[in-house]
């Protein structure tokens, strides 16, 4: 044994029972077996968030694969103290998401009869659990406020992020953010 030699820890066990964090961890020691997990855990509910901001699913399956590259890619980064893992890997989606918005539009394809598309039960589901009396308030608002407060408070997007992806000015979201807010004070008093 040399006296300089670095004894490396093995990451613990990775199983179906492995938070989060241990997963990452795992990750970040180049398991694969950790990000599949990882995979199957979070990509479902991601999958309904980011369909509920982008109607293209082409989009959506794009931000979903680069979210899990960069999850391979930088869970070394991820500080257990710094808050959770799923908001982690949430926070890297959406932003994901805004990246494909921005890129260049490619050539049309035809798109299916929007009358035959129906929201899956798992999107059913999501909402009601996610936002329970929240929810119910927030389909009060109006389309414009309610995407104002979708973007910046559930997906924790800065305002001028929100802006881009709504196509509005700063102040117009800072404006929509703040009624949005009031309005539901008063739903929910």
């Amino acid at each position: 044994m040399h006296l300089f030699s670095v004894r490396r820890r093995e990451p613990p066990p990775i199983g179906p029972d492995s938070d989060d964090a241990e997963l990452l961890a795992g990750v970040a020691a180049g398991r694969v077996e950790a990000l599949r997990l990882l995979h199957q855990r979070h990509a479902p509910w991601l999958r309904a968030r980011l369909a509920r901001r982008c109607a293209d699913p082409d989009l959506v399956d794009d931000a979903l694969q680069d979210t899990f590259v960069s999850v391979w890619r930088d869970a070394r980064r991820f500080r257990a103290s710094e808050g959770e893992a799923a908001a982690w890997i949430w926070t890297i989606a959406i932003r994901r998401l805004i990246s494909a918005l921005r890129r260049p539009a490619a050539p049309a394809v035809p798109q299916p009869d929007a009358r035959l598309i129906t929201e899956s039960a798992e999107d059913t589901v999501l909402v009601g659990v996610e936002h329970g009396r929240l929810g119910e308030a927030l389909a009060r608002l109006s389309p414009e406020l309610r995407a104002a407060i979708q973007a910046t408070v559930l997906d924790g997007l800065t305002t001028r992020e929100a802006a881009e992806l709504l196509g509005v000015p700063v102040g117009t979201v800072k404006t929509r953010v703040m009624r949005a807010k009031a309005q539901l004070r008063g739903f929910l008093a």
